[in-house]
Parts: C-alpha cells; structure tokens; sequence
C-alpha cells in the first residue's frame, strides 16, 4: 500500500536539497485558479505508482498563469530574449508509494520554444508551443494564451495584492501552493524533480475574466462554475535540480 503524506513530510521537502541545483528561475505574478475535483477521476488520468493527493477528502485541478524570469542554467546569465516569458500550466496534486507529496502536469504552455524543447528533453514534461502575451497596466494583468493547432485562446484578467502573508501549515493554502516536488513520465518510469524556494508570499488576486479551456485540452469536463479557490503570489526566486527515481 502507498505511503499517506503526513504535515512532516509535507514540511520536509522545503528543505533545500544537499546536491547541486542546474537552474536558476524566478516565478512572477501568479494565480493559482482551483476546482475541486472528485478523486476517484483524478486517480484514473494518473500513471502507475502516483496516487491521487486529497484535502478533507477533495481532489483539486489548478490553472496556473505566469511570468517565467531569468531562466538560465546554474553559472550563467540571463539572456534576453530567451530567459524571460510567458507559461501556463494545468496540474493537480499527488504523492507516490513512499508518500513524497508533489505535482503532476497535464500541461505547461510556453512561449519560448527553447524551454519547451528543453523541459521536454530533461525533464520528460508535456511542454506546449503556444502563442502568449500579457499586458500589465499598474496592478491588472491582461494574459492570452492561444495553444499552436487550438482554434480558440484563453484569457484571465486579474490582479494580485502588494499585501502578501505565508499559508499556515496545515490548511487548504498549504496544501494547494506548498509544493516542492514535481513528477514526470520518462522511458524509464516515473521521476521525481524538487525546486526550492522560501515559501510563497500568498496574496489576495482579483479575477476579472477565466477559461476553463486548458481543462478540456487537458480531458477533463466544463465544470461550468467559477474556481472554487483562488490566491495569488507576487512571486518567489527558485532553484530546479535534476530528476531522480
């Protein structure tokens, strides 16, 4: 039987990893949009070996829109042109059979053609070439992502507050934005890559305007409602490490 994750190894995988990172990013003006999901459904996208990660007894399906900064390999620069843009990702939570508690995508869109072919290639994720754009006027960010092949493009519009607090160990908040591993589907099964960061600054976001279409590309139903979480962060400074078993 799988290991359930507890609140210590939840707490646990924010420690910073002794081995060295390859990347260094920066994660800007996020917000996370959740639906509650049911979990047997969730469990029945899931490969072998990863299992279905619930709160209270929900599952949760998420769209991510952000802004990716500084993107480079451990030692370098940023270049411009390549080391900033634009991704939006639809995720929900897991854990596998040791309880490690993280992250599976469904789908990450990008803008920069060289980081989808490198998340592809090094880190087995199902990267998307898209079309994207972001106006930022003061506070209100206008974001369009239009997927190559899709005939329609998704749009949010919303605001994030200046006045950020940290999720209390425990709760939905931390359970939802708290996470620090990811895993991938590779040739040679399952693997597991960590990020570290300080904790999100959480955030109040406004949300004018959502699509729920990431989530029927991703095979999942309209669930024709408003997400029923919503939080923002300003952002965090992150280093990725490589992928283990």
């Amino acid at each position: 039987m799988p290991v359930t994750p507890t609140l210590e190894s939840r707490l646990a995988v924010r420690q910073r990893p002794t081995r060295a990172h390859v990347m260094l990013q920066r994660w800007e003006s996020l917000i996370f949009l959740h639906w509650r999901w049911d979990a047997a459904e969730i469990q029945r996208t899931l490969p072998p070996g990863l299992f279905v990660d619930t709160f209270q007894g929900d599952a949760w399906l998420a769209i991510v829109p952000f802004f990716m900064r500084g993107i480079r390999p451990r030692f370098c620069p940023p270049v411009p042109g390549i080391s900033d843009f634009l991704e939006l990702n639809v995720r929900t939570y897991v854990h596998d059979e040791q309880g490690r508690p993280g992250v599976w995508f469904y789908s990450l869109d990008c803008n920069q053609p060289l980081a989808v072919w490198t998340a592809r290639t090094f880190f087995h994720l199902p990267y998307q070439h898209a079309r994207m754009q972001a106006a930022v006027n003061e506070n209100e960010i206008d974001y369009i992502c239009h997927r190559r092949g899709e005939s329609a493009q998704s749009r949010y519009n919303y605001q994030v507050s200046h006045e950020t607090h940290a999720a209390e160990p425990g709760s939905l908040e931390f359970f939802l934005a708290e996470r620090y591993l990811l895993f991938s589907k590779s040739p040679r099964g399952i693997r597991c890559g960590q990020v570290n960061h300080v904790p999100y600054p959480l955030a109040e976001a406004k949300l004018e305007a959502w699509d729920v279409k990431p989530l029927l590309q991703a095979g999942f139903t309209d669930p024709s409602r408003p997400p029923d979480h919503i939080i923002g962060s300003p952002g965090v400074d992150v280093r990725v490490y490589p992928l283990t078993a």
